[in-house]
């Protein structure tokens, strides 16, 4: 049986700060082949994040955050995302997340020809990400 108690390093870097280094029993992301859950003690695996809320478990202490695009080391000992964007949840304008929601939303239903859809669909995924972390 594994040792619960057992934690290992968290780093999350953005280009503007180091914005958490901690320990976890457990962390949660997305990536850009699905959701995935790291415990102490995973298989070494490089992997590229997708926009998603990051959940930072230690035992009974829970974090959320918004990441949006980047990558993801995971060693044994320490899991560092390398991240484009990472928010709080007070650090998000929720009113903006939801304006970017519908100018997105509206670029994607109207298929203009001159539309750039890959980037109204990531701009739509990260607005919702900031919706969903701030909740």
């Amino acid at each position: 049986m594994a040792d619960e108690k057992k934690a290992f390093e968290v780093e999350i870097i953005t280009p503007e700060r180091i914005f958490y280094t901690g320990e976890a029993t457990m962390i949660e992301f997305n990536t850009t082949e699905g959701e995935i859950g790291v415990y102490p003690d995973h298989i070494p695996l490089t992997t590229v994040l997708a926009p998603g809320v990051v959940i930072i478990t230690n035992g009974e202490d829970v974090k959320e955050a918004a990441v949006h695009a980047g990558f993801a080391e995971i060693l044994g000992d320490k899991v560092t995302l390398l991240a484009e964007i990472a928010e709080w949840p007070d650090e998000i304008d929720e009113k903006r997340a939801e304006a970017a929601k519908e100018r997105a939303e509206a670029r994607i239903a109207a298929k203009a020809a001159d539309t750039d859809m890959l980037r109204a669909e990531f701009a739509l995924r990260k607005a919702l990400v900031r919706i969903e972390v701030k909740h």
